[in-house]
């Protein structure tokens, strides 16, 4: 088979296995990504976040993640559900509504390599799911898969930015998709207006030291701020203001990943469920949910946050 025709191959393995849709980009160092991320270390915009700041030259290095690496795969999975939440319950972000997805995506990958190694044969790849260091939003917009919004959200021209990324480096030449041509946020200041704690700064900077998804899941064993009182518009765990109020995700359509299927609990639970939970039924009805990220002692802090503001 010739570079265009595994190329062709491999999208079709993912849209057999689930994935929406897929790009292919050639292996190379974020130049770019790595000044920008640099940058971003250096004015401290990742808060606590002190992992951010660990394995730098991973991040923007794919021969160092893979050595003799030469093509990027990416994948992206639609998350949007088909309901919401109840009028006036905690608010939890969708991307959360159903099973972890690191435990859905990560299986996907690994029949992918297998496939394509039942195909081309042997040869050397690695997946990756949103747990490694590795820059997918910036793999995802040279693959032709999207750009990256003022909100730091990849966006699909055709399905908006609710989506999973994933990739896979391979040490095969493949054929590889053009980057978007054109940034179609345009003028538009939907997400930088509408986020409570000014989190969106220019040049689609997000301080994540001020994001509410920052405070509500990655701040760990630490009170929130009192100045953060009265901001969190309700959010409970993780935010989708940005997102829900991006002109492109009218195009957003519910997922057809069964897995993604909203725990009802998620759906119908109002402040008083969530007040009454035991850290014991916590642990029973969210085993294998997003919100184990935060933990049972998490959700209540965020819970007692929001009572006071």
């Amino acid at each position: 088979m010739n570079t265009s025709e595994k190329s062709q191959f491999i999208k079709s393995l993912a849209s057999g296995t689930g994935f929406d849709f897929c790009g292919i980009a050639a292996a190379r160092h974020l130049d770019e990504d790595a000044r920008k991320l640099e940058n971003w270390l250096q004015q401290g915009k990742q808060g606590n976040m002190y992992y951010m700041e660990k394995h730098f030259d991973l991040r923007v290095n794919p021969y160092k993640l893979l050595p003799g690496a030469k093509s990027v795969i990416c994948f992206l999975i639609n998350y949007f559900p088909d309901t919401n939440q109840e009028n006036n319950a905690p608010k939890i972000s969708k991307y959360a509504y159903g099973k972890d997805y690191h435990e859905i995506i990560r299986p996907k990958l690994q029949l992918i390599l297998a496939q394509m190694k039942d195909k081309f044969g042997d040869f050397h790849g690695r997946g990756f799911v949103d747990s490694a260091p590795v820059l997918e939003r910036s793999w995802a917009v040279i693959s032709g898969l999207g750009w990256v919004g003022k909100n730091g959200n990849l966006i699909h021209k055709k399905r908006g930015s609710f989506f999973f990324i994933a990739t896979l480096i391979v040490d095969l030449e493949l054929a590889y998709d053009e980057p978007e041509k054109a940034d179609y946020c345009g003028t538009c200041t939907r997400c930088i207006d509408a986020c409570p704690t000014q989190a969106i700064e220019p040049y689609k900077v997000v301080n994540g030291s001020k994001c509410i998804s920052y405070f509500t899941i990655e701040l760990k064993d630490l009170l929130i701020p009192d100045s953060m009182k009265n901001k969190f518009d309700n959010w409970m765990f993780g935010c989708d203001i940005c997102q829900d109020v991006c002109p492109w995700n009218r195009f957003s359509r519910p997922t057809q990943e069964t897995a993604f299927t909203p725990i009802a609990e998620i759906l119908h639970y109002n402040e008083n469920d969530w007040e009454e939970m035991t850290e014991s039924g916590f642990k029973k009805i969210f085993a294998d949910s997003p919100l184990q990220r935060a933990k049972y002692r998490g959700i209540r802090r965020n819970l007692h946050f929001l009572k006071k503001s």
